[in-house]
């Protein structure tokens, strides 16, 4: 049976000679896997639309296992992203942290939508580190976490000097400072923008400009809270901490 759906490559493994095993996440049935017949060979009908992060239609053969991969069509490229290796490296880990926390078939049209926006966002320059951030921070519903951001996570207080809490899981106000001695404090502006991140709508993402030290305190409390409770580990992140030093040093 044929079927077709909207959906961008994550991920992509060389199976034999000529063959790809390609998964995508669809717009309309959440992760999926197809084999992908002779899409290592340069003349394949296969070969640009099974390229990591393409963004295409995709019309396959459903079975019970994987799928197969009849053809496809681009619907953008995303070309900026595979032309520099910043973006490469960003975008890499994104798609691995979607890839690592969702299961297959099953339909999130959010999910979509957030990781076709991040992309996009990207391959347009916007700031990276920012998009990635708000990822991050949209990820954490999906991975079953929900750390309280909109009030102190001790006293409910909605007022005050906040800062952020992995004990705690959230924020906590300057009353409540004794609670956790190892909390991270962070400026408000920092805060802030953490608190939004988790809110915020992407499609209403304008005009994005971040001081480099307030960058720092949110990778920090990003990469400290997923170290905690996520329980992933990801080569991808890795690898993006090391270009984010080598990025420093140019």
């Amino acid at each position: 049976m044929l079927q077709k759906c909207e959906g961008i490559v994550i991920r992509t493994t060389d199976y034999g000679e000529t063959n790809k095993i390609v998964t995508i996440y669809s717009r309309e049935f959440g992760k999926l896997g197809f084999m992908a017949r002779g899409a290592k060979k340069t003349n394949s009908r296969l070969s640009a639309i099974s390229q990591l992060f393409m963004h295409g239609s995709f019309l396959y053969m459903k079975s019970k296992g994987l799928g197969t991969l009849q053809q496809g069509e681009i619907l953008s490229s995303l070309r900026s992203i595979r032309e520099d290796i910043f973006k490469t490296a960003y975008v890499s880990y994104l798609v691995d942290l979607l890839d690592k926390s969702t299961e297959e078939r099953k339909p999130n049209p959010f999910l979509f939508e957030l990781i076709y926006q991040s992309l996009c966002y990207i391959d347009e320059d916007y700031d990276m580190e920012i998009i990635t951030n708000i990822f991050e921070m949209k990820m954490l519903a999906v991975l079953g976490l929900y750390p309280c951001m909109n009030k102190c996570a001790v006293c409910g207080n909605h007022e005050g000097h906040f800062a952020f809490s992995i004990r705690e899981n959230g924020l906590i106000c300057h009353r409540c400072y004794e609670k956790d001695p190892y909390r991270l404090s962070m400026s408000q502006a920092a805060v802030k923008l953490l608190r939004l991140f988790y809110h915020f709508d992407l499609n209403r993402l304008g005009t994005i400009s971040v001081k480099r030290e307030t960058k720092k305190e949110l990778r920090t409390a990003i990469s400290l809270y997923y170290n905690e409770y996520s329980g992933l580990n990801l080569k991808t992140k890795r690898f993006l901490e090391q270009m984010d030093r080598l990025k420093g040093l140019l």
